[in-house]
């Protein structure tokens, strides 16, 4: 039997470009979670936005703590697959330049994940959970190691910390600042910044 909401027939080409049921599920929570707030937004009024009933949720998703750990989650996946295969070979700046615009554009991709960070602190920080923080901790371990490896000049290794904080510090730790800006104004600006910090 199909889950609510999913075809049981082959799907066609068009079919598999289109989002999975439990992704459309948290794309409408992330629009009203950042609409709306966290304890605004209820889940009657996520399926009704959907179209579907509370039941068809909860085959999804146990609880709206659930769906707010899932986006936060998201999170933790931009640059994941990235650092992990950077393996065991020293890192260059070029390479490094490559990731950092890898992730940059995963990130302006996803912008409203940081205003709801920045607008649901409270909520977030009370879901802090086992899963959460072993991810967490997996991520800053191989981010940890590329930074010290001593094949790579120090100079170079402090310019790629620095690279990936402007990142960070302009599209998820400024919150509403830059809001308004849009996606490809803010991406050539943080572009440039990245550049000039790694640039030799």
């Amino acid at each position: 039997m199909s889950p609510p909401g999913e075809e049981s027939c082959i799907p066609t080409d068009e079919a598999l470009e289109r989002p999975s049921t439990r992704d459309r599920i948290l794309d409408v929570a992330l629009e009203l979670f950042v609409q709306s707030g966290f304890d605004g937004t209820s889940l009657r009024v996520i399926a009704e936005r959907l179209g579907i009933t509370k039941a068809a949720l909860y085959y999804y998703f146990a609880s709206k703590d659930d769906m707010l750990m899932a986006l936060h989650m998201r999170v933790h996946e931009f640059g994941r697959e990235a650092i992990t295969s950077m393996g065991d070979e020293p890192v260059t700046l070029e390479a490094w330049s490559e990731l950092v615009r890898g992730v940059m554009d995963q990130m302006m991709a996803q912008r409203k994940l940081f205003l709801l960070h920045e607008r649901n602190q409270a909520a977030i920080e009370k879901l802090h959970r086992q899963q959460h923080m072993e991810a967490h901790e997996d991520l800053e371990s191989n981010f940890r190691k590329i930074l010290s490896d001593s094949r790579v000049p120090l100079h170079d290794r402090v310019r790629m910390a620095g690279a990936f904080g402007v990142v960070f510090a302009c599209l998820f730790l400024s919150g509403d600042a830059f809001a308004s800006v849009a996606n490809e104004e803010l991406r050539a600006l943080v572009h440039d910044a990245v550049e000039a910090i790694l640039k030799r």
